[in-house]
């Protein structure tokens, strides 16, 4: 088998795909939730502590010196980018549990009991026969 048909089996492959497609859908969640910190969620937050923009808060190592970039330390974008994987967690953390209470509900249907076998359900009859007849 050559590689590129191995590669094109592969790719096929509903988990491939799916894991593509969740890729894609992710990185499109995670501009999503970057943009409400940043721009809904952080400014009222900023406001309520005296106007302070989360993004600008950082603490200068070393001044810019010629063409030596200044040494900072960008702390408040750390923080925004904390509250994004918060978001993001318990987002995750949703779907997850969605999804094994879905499992569950499949594990907890009860399954019909297997048929007996023919001589079985054959004997049960002759048994039955035997105690009409006494």
């Amino acid at each position: 088998m050559s590689m590129m048909q191995e590669f094109k089996e592969f790719a096929i492959k509903g988990n491939a795909v799916d894991m593509a497609v969740g890729i894609i859908i992710g990185g499109a969640f995670g501009k999503i939730v970057s943009s409400l910190v940043a721009d809904v969620i952080m400014p009222p937050i900023g406001l309520l502590l005296g106007g302070v923009n989360f993004a600008d808060l950082a603490y200068t190592l070393k001044e810019k010196t010629g063409d030596a970039p200044a040494v900072v330390i960008k702390y408040g974008q750390f923080i925004q980018t904390a509250v994004d994987f918060l978001i993001i967690a318990f987002a995750i953390f949703l779907v997850v549990k969605g999804i094994n209470a879905l499992k569950k509900e499949e594990e907890a249907a009860p399954e019909a009991p297997p048929e007996p076998p023919k001589e079985e359900v054959l004997l049960t009859e002759i048994r039955d026969l035997l105690k009409q007849k006494s």
